[in-house]
């Protein structure tokens, strides 16, 4: 789908996100590997979480009806095997799924090839899922998800017993589960599922597994896990864990705060006051905030409840009369790597030069993001550049144009949010990109005022 933003409108109201994505992964995996029932009630429609739904349907047994069905995005109730799933909404447009499981002993071997679509996460906290497993499973993906790197799971994988083969460094993977033994790990980059795939095999692991970190990631993983009652430390820098069979729990999956920093940039944008509800407000997620208030966007948030570990609550946007220039370091890249496409739309509104520095990370995401934050940027009347592996955006607005999402989600979002404050009318192409994340997201932002309407 094609739409051409026209600038100039004033969006404000009261609004909901989908379902937080990377906590909807973490959960449904181990809800499917839980000892008894579960139930998750705010599941967001988006493709990458089906993805990981249709992989663990082909991993169990009697949770197999509800995730299967979940993963086709059907509306309609199902029952079988002690599960259920329906329709039931939550403000978010999520959905209420039932599971029982039978813990990690549970699973099955699959029939076929693991289709994690376009989602890594779903192949790389999957592999440290079935390094235990006793059986072989291939995890495959699309064009996009098959140029990425995945032997920076691999390799600790492998150190704690699994038998695992990339195609040349990358997917498919195939992985043969072993009896596996703790280690300690230090990667050299920071991933949150690098990290989470090694305390997911840590769980049927010998011994203590312990991830030290060499800057902070998000920890949902952690979060949940501290609150299912397993034996894991965390501090500064690391985490600690022994082997564990967790329960069935109950929980509500909370707003997803790098879905809310595109419709807080619109706002921002628009010169409009908004409110965000029911969103999740881990302090490992809202670093983007921090970038936000230094661009000259006020924002305050309070948390009024906690599900299975995360704080959720409300976020307030405030008018905002311009965007400043900002400088990000390299050290803040790990905290805000999912909103930088939207900060540098964001920066191409300032008076002056932002950086980005030392982004090369953003060129293995769903695209060259790096390469595509420059372009889209450029594509829509604005300046901007790589140089080397810092990004820089040259500022002084957008006089519009026509840009393409090229298939990445975030992009899709992050141009059409720059384009509500360019001088001219913009044409968005392949913006339908968005569901992999944020289903509805067209809806959502003409709820709140914008100006969009579908390509002639």
């Amino acid at each position: 789908m094609d739409v051409v933003v026209t600038p100039g409108a004033a969006l404000r109201g009261e609004t909901t996100v989908p379902g937080d994505k990377s906590i909807a992964h973490r959960w449904l995996i181990l809800a499917a590997t839980a000892s008894g029932g579960s139930r998750l009630v705010g599941l967001p429609r988006s493709l990458d979480v089906r993805s990981t739904a249709r992989c663990l349907a082909a991993l169990t047994g009697k949770a197999r009806p509800p995730l299967d069905l979940f993963a086709q995005n059907a509306v309609g109730p199902v029952e079988g095997g002690g599960s259920t799933w329906n329709a039931e909404q939550d403000l978010s447009g999520g959905i209420a799924l039932e599971v029982e499981g039978d813990g990690r002993e549970g699973l099955v071997a699959p029939t076929e090839v693991l289709d994690c679509g376009n989602s890594g996460t779903t192949m790389r906290l999957l592999a440290g899922v079935l390094a235990a497993a006793p059986f072989e499973a291939v995890l495959a993906g699309d064009p996009s998800l098959s140029r990425r790197p995945m032997e920076r799971v691999a390799g600790p994988l492998r150190e704690m017993g699994a038998s695992i083969r990339t195609t040349d460094g990358r997917p498919p993977v195939a992985v043969y589960g072993r009896e596996l033994h703790g280690i300690r790990f230090s990667p050299t980059v920071p991933s949150a599922q690098v990290k989470s795939a090694v305390l997911l095999a840590g769980l049927a692991a010998d011994g203590e597994t312990i991830v030290a970190e060499p800057a902070q990631t998000r920890d949902h993983t952690e979060r949940a896990l501290a609150a299912l009652d397993a034996p894991i430390a965390t501090y500064e820098g690391g985490v600690h864990l022994r082997r564990f069979q967790h329960r069935g729990f109950d929980a509500s999956v909370p707003g997803d705060p790098s879905a809310a920093a595109f419709l807080i940039a619109a706002a921002a944008l628009a010169g409009s006051a908004l409110s965000i509800k029911g969103v999740g407000l881990n302090p490992s997620r809202l670093h983007f905030l921090d970038v936000m208030t230094r661009m000259g966007i006020r924002t305050v948030h309070a948390a009024d409840r906690t599900e299975l570990g995360e704080p959720v609550g409300t976020i307030e946007v405030a008018p905002c009369s311009g965007i400043v220039a900002v400088r990000v370091v390299p050290e803040e890249l790990p905290l805000i790597i999912d909103e930088v496409p939207v900060l540098a739309l964001l920066a191409a509104h300032a008076a002056s030069d932002s950086w980005f520095l030392e982004a090369a990370e953003l060129r293995v995401k769903e695209s060259d993001r790096l390469r595509a934050i420059a372009v889209g940027i450029t594509d829509l009347g604005g300046v901007a550049a790589e140089e080397g592996p810092d990004l820089v955006i040259a500022g002084g607005g957008l006089g519009g144009g026509r840009a393409s999402a090229a298939g990445d989600h975030r992009m899709a979002m992050a141009l059409m949010v720059g384009a509500l404050a360019a001088r001219t009318p913009s044409r968005i192409d392949g913006v339908e990109a968005a569901d992999v994340s944020f289903p509805g997201f067209v809806s959502t932002i003409l709820g709140l005022g914008a100006h969009v309407e579908p390509a002639g």
